[in-house]
């Protein structure tokens, strides 16, 4: 048995136990300057139809009333290690999968805790007492299931998804209630007739992979509960990334490569601290419209560099053409994994300072800058490492 804890309005809830003049307030976390989006909203603000990556202007013009508050995240990752160790207390298989929600398997826990229902009484009971906030809860005999149940009877709730009436919730379920499925494939989805996950039965393999390739044998398998994945203690990163809703709209690229500069380092940094390099690079950019891209190039060689992940979204990003102003830019990579093998090093290769690296970059941006027939970048901007 699986259960799925999802910790309810996780950022919000968070600042009103902080602060108590904030109970039963319309709570939005996110930039007060109306450029970025709602990371989470509070319950009362959901009312007015205020959801989570929101942008922040359409916030506000729901929910006029509204609380806007910045994002405290060292002090939510406090809570979350908190939470986290205290769902370990009860088993071992513990599968974080955010900073607020998290798979159990307590196939094993029955002797210990009882049936599957007074095990998640427990774990909410417990979670309740000791950082005095409300998590809901899903049980059900796979993960996919389990993540379902637990969004039906929030807040608070708890929903049990037994292994003999699987197949009928299945029958049932509004096929968009499915993890995977987006826009775009929902309209195809309902194009065809299927309404609800039930309906996948209707058609053949043949059928689901020509229309959605693997995606459909998938559905295929969730259609008749067939959901192998196991909870996966120790899941390392697939991916790093960092990102920008920048203050003003740009198409200016050389303005833009400041940002690119950024990232590019924090990217870096995240990567060496996490002991991996990384495959593929992606620049994302998202317009003033809304409209998001990204663009992504495979390396030869794997890496953990600043310098080559900041040269790779360069290029991209001069590549890219930015026919309107943009709102927000971000770099990633993925395709982790570990260095292999031993490196040789030069025994008589001086060690190049900080300052020479910066040289580098400077020298860099400004045959970048002379590429686009704009000036270059200040270089004092360049050193600001904040």
């Amino acid at each position: 048995m699986i259960i799925h804890i999802d910790m309810d309005a996780f950022f919000a809830a968070v600042e009103q136990l902080d602060n108590p003049e904030l109970k039963g307030q319309c709570v939005m976390i996110g930039s007060p300057s109306g450029r970025g989006v709602v990371a989470t909203a509070s319950y009362e603000a959901r009312r007015f139809g205020v959801h989570s990556a929101m942008p922040m202007f359409m916030a506000r013009k729901k929910c006029p009333q509204g609380i806007i508050i910045r994002p405290r995240k060292r002090r939510y990752k406090e809570l979350s290690v908190i939470i986290m160790d205290l769902l370990r207390e009860f088993t071992p298989l513990v599968e974080p999968v955010s900073i607020d929600e998290a798979y159990l398997d307590i196939s094993g826990c029955r002797r210990l805790y009882g049936s599957p229902e007074e095990t998640a009484r427990q774990i909410k009971a417990k979670v309740l007492d000791t950082v005095n906030l409300t998590c809901s809860v899903g049980i059900a005999p796979c993960k996919f299931l389990a993540k379902i149940a637990s969004d039906l009877d929030k807040p608070g709730g708890l929903t049990f998804i037994r292994p003999e009436n699987a197949m009928m919730f299945v029958e049932t379920l509004p096929i968009e209630k499915v993890p995977g499925v987006g826009k775009k494939t929902l309209q195809h989805l309902k194009k065809i007739g299927i309404k609800s996950l039930g309906d996948v039965r209707n058609y053949s393999d043949e059928m689901l992979l020509k229309k959605f390739g693997k995606f459909g044998h998938h559905l295929r398998d969730l259609s008749l509960c067939r959901d192998n994945s196991r909870v996966t203690p120790f899941s390392r990163a697939k991916s790093v990334s960092s990102e920008t809703t920048l203050a003003v709209d740009t198409a200016d690229k050389t303005k833009l490569l400041l940002h690119v500069l950024r990232h590019s380092e924090d990217v870096g940094r995240q990567l060496r601290k996490l002991a991996f390099r990384a495959k593929t690079i992606t620049l994302k950019i998202k317009h003033a419209d809304f409209r998001q891209f990204t663009r992504s190039v495979t390396l030869a060689a794997p890496t953990h560099s600043s310098e080559i992940i900041y040269k790779t979204a360069v290029k991209l990003l001069a590549a890219y053409p930015l026919t309107t102003r943009i709102r927000l830019i971000g770099v990633g990579a993925s395709g982790l994994g570990k260095k292999r093998g031993a490196v040789q090093m030069d025994l008589f290769k001086k060690r190049e300072s900080s300052d020479s690296n910066w040289e580098k970059v400077d020298k860099a941006v400004d045959s970048i800058g002379k590429k686009f027939g704009k000036n270059t970048v200040k270089k004092a901007s360049l050193h600001d490492k904040s």
